[in-house]
């Protein structure tokens, strides 16, 4: 038996990493296991992992045994498994700008982060065995960043994408679900983590669309990182929001798949964040804050949302804007944000099912398994 070490940094890495881990476990030639890996984000992973009923080894443990594979999507101490590693990203691709180098010196031109010698390689070691990429456009950037991973490089596609679209047939389920009448339209307002972020600049936003928009019409959900829930704590977060739940906005909790609301949506509100990007590959339009994009990779998919996207303004009107942003995307939009998130749509499972068997030295069993869709949401205060 082959024994897969599955390494969850945070909440979102650990739900990306699902959307491949449940195309291998179901094979009984394979074992399972998790482990919680430091990370200033990493609360909540312990209770998630163990709400999944999985099999957990505490990251001391880990370290100290052998595996015959793990497969991550963060680099915080992978160093120290003892496995060939997989790695994929945890966001919309790489798009994300590391943090400027400080020091002496003229400043250096800031990297893709994730995509840089530094979190790809210790002690002149690519630390990645199977580095994967979504699109042809991050491995050229890999190139220029850091050559000597180029040889780890994989273009899979993106699983999470895959997933969403394979679950669009359940947008009225979902909706459902969220308690959207069929009459109502349902906006959606999405939030990063951080001090660039949507929640931490748009105190105004919550209170004008509760104000303006009616009830009747239209529903508010809202969906934030589980960086913005664990950085200050479910308790203060729902007291900061009590006011407005109060006056009718619905609060997504972070255990609920945040596929299930945008394929529900009829307008994403959003900042520099990937849950922006998947709504305009599913054909959401979306409105997004000025002045949040500042750490955002050039030519990434969030760059070209940032771009494409009308900004909201919270000085006029806001019930237009929402009608008007449908018709400001084109075909053509919608396609250019797509083509820099997948280069391989509907095919990363299939991708990542070879690449893993080929680490394990196992025959693939079998047919491949359509893709389950993404669950109802249950959570929401």
């Amino acid at each position: 038996m082959r024994t897969v070490l599955v390494v969850v940094h945070t909440l979102p890495s650990g739900q990306r990493l699902l959307d491949v881990v449940e195309h291998i476990e179901t094979d009984q030639r394979i074992q399972v296991v998790f482990t919680p890996a430091p990370d200033v984000f990493d609360s909540g992973v312990i209770d998630w992992l163990r709400s999944l009923g999985a099999l957990v080894v505490p990251w001391q443990q880990a370290t100290r045994q052998r595996f015959d594979l793990a497969i991550t999507a963060s680099y915080g101490g992978l160093s120290e498994i003892h496995a060939p590693r997989i790695v994929l990203p945890h966001g919309a691709g790489y798009g994300k700008l590391a943090p400027q180098a400080t020091g002496k010196g003229s400043r250096a031109r800031r990297q893709v982060y994730g995509l840089d010698a530094q979190r790809l390689t210790r002690d002149g070691r690519v630390l990645a065995d199977v580095l994967v990429l979504s699109t042809n456009a991050h491995k050229s950037i890999l190139r220029a960043q850091c050559p000597e991973a180029l040889s780890s490089a994989l273009v899979a596609g993106d699983p999470c994408y895959d997933k969403l679209l394979a679950s669009m047939h359940l947008r009225k389920l979902y909706r459902e679900a969220l308690c959207v009448e069929d009459d109502q339209r349902l906006v959606l307002i999405a939030s990063t983590w951080g001090a660039q972020s949507l929640f931490a600049h748009s105190a105004e936003l919550m209170p004008r669309l509760l104000q303006q928009l009616d009830n009747r019409k239209f529903r508010i959900a809202a969906l934030l990182h589980p960086g913005v829930w664990f950085g200050h704590g479910k308790r203060q977060v729902l007291a900061w929001l009590s006011e407005y739940r109060r006056a009718g906005l619905t609060v997504l909790t972070p255990e609920v798949d945040w596929r299930a609301a945008v394929i529900g949506a009829d307008i994403v509100i959003g900042d520099h964040g990937s849950i922006p990007v998947y709504a305009a590959c599913a054909r959401v339009p979306v409105l997004t804050v000025d002045g949040l994009d500042t750490d955002v990779a050039p030519l990434s998919a969030n760059a070209l949302l940032a771009d494409r996207a009308p900004r909201l303004r919270l000085t006029d009107p806001i019930e237009p804007q929402l009608h008007s942003a449908a018709d400001h995307f084109d075909d053509d939009d919608y396609a250019a944000i797509t083509a820099a998130v997948t280069s391989k749509p509907d095919q990363a499972v299939r991708l990542l099912r070879d690449a893993i068997y080929c680490q394990l030295d196992l025959p693939e069993p079998g047919r491949h398994r359509q893709l389950e869709p993404v669950a109802m949401p249950q959570r929401q205060v």
